[in-house]
């Protein structure tokens, strides 16, 4: 089984009955597919291609002692390649989208090893938002709200909500990059470890929540006794009942002094 190195992540390296080897790696990284040699033979050709057309792409020639790599037509590998002139073992660095696809090694001694290579996209972190307005309370001393857990422009990865190390619920994208959004409904003052995780094959970003921070809209509403409202509207019911027999009184004063003016008035024509 061939060696296979990556730059800062474990890569994915299996191989099916056939002889192909699929290797999965991550944007940005390198990755060497080994030739699994430890020598070349003198009179040996290596040869390398890529893709359905078996577009050569780099060859090591031991009798005429020359190592040549060649760049794609669309250029997508240029300055990319490098070959290892004891092993044959080509390397790809500064990995992107457009490397993913078959690649073939060749030699004249009739050996032939062909690689299927994988690339997924870095993940982004993902991100932990509350709703306060789907906060509910089922007693007065608890209270819930909602949680979302969102990722923008994802493929090939699944996005999942866990306590602890139990996975509660979780959502997944193949082909297709779409945004993804997990919702999660939590007790304010519940104590529990809570994770948003995004992952694909290769690799993971994770976000653990506040809840403390996020809920703290549904925890004041929480924190407000059902007798403590109560307590308010009577209040503002004598509130209302005092300001009524002030305006009444009020009103009556007002009749009684046009009342005595109109009296006067009267008096002083007859």
């Amino acid at each position: 089984m061939f060696v296979l190195f990556c730059l800062c992540h474990l890569i994915g390296v299996f191989a099916d009955p056939d002889g192909l080897k699929s290797v999965s790696v991550m944007e940005g990284d390198s990755v060497t597919l080994n030739s699994d040699l430890t020598d070349i033979d003198d009179d040996d050709l290596i040869m390398w291609m890529f893709g359905a057309n078996n577009t050569l792409i780099a060859e090591i020639d031991v009798p005429e002692d020359r190592i040549t790599v060649y760049d794609d037509p669309d250029g997508r590998f240029r300055d990319r390649l490098k070959l290892d002139h004891q092993t044959g073992s080509l390397t790809i660095t500064h990995i992107s989208t457009e490397h993913a696809g078959d690649y073939q090694l060749q030699m004249i001694t009739n050996l032939s090893k062909s690689f299927s290579l994988t690339v997924y996209a870095r993940l982004p972190v993902p991100v932990i938002s509350s709703n306060s307005s789907h906060c509910s309370s089922s007693s007065s001393s608890s209270s819930s709200c909602s949680l979302v857990c969102s990722v923008l422009n994802v493929s090939h990865v699944t996005l999942s909500w866990f306590k602890g190390n139990s996975l509660l619920s979780s959502i997944s994208v193949s082909d297709l990059s779409i945004s993804l959004s997990l919702p999660l409904e939590v007790e304010y003052q519940d104590k529990n470890t809570y994770s948003c995780v995004l992952n694909n094959p290769i690799s993971n970003q994770t976000r653990h929540p506040n809840i403390t921070q996020l809920c703290h809209t549904c925890a004041v509403f929480s924190e407000v006794p059902a007798h403590s409202c109560e307590s308010a509207e009577a209040v503002l019911r004598l509130v209302a009942t005092a300001l009524m027999g002030v305006a009444a009184a009020a009103a009556a004063a007002l009749l009684i002094n046009d009342l005595r003016a109109t009296r006067a008035k009267t008096e002083q024509m007859s």
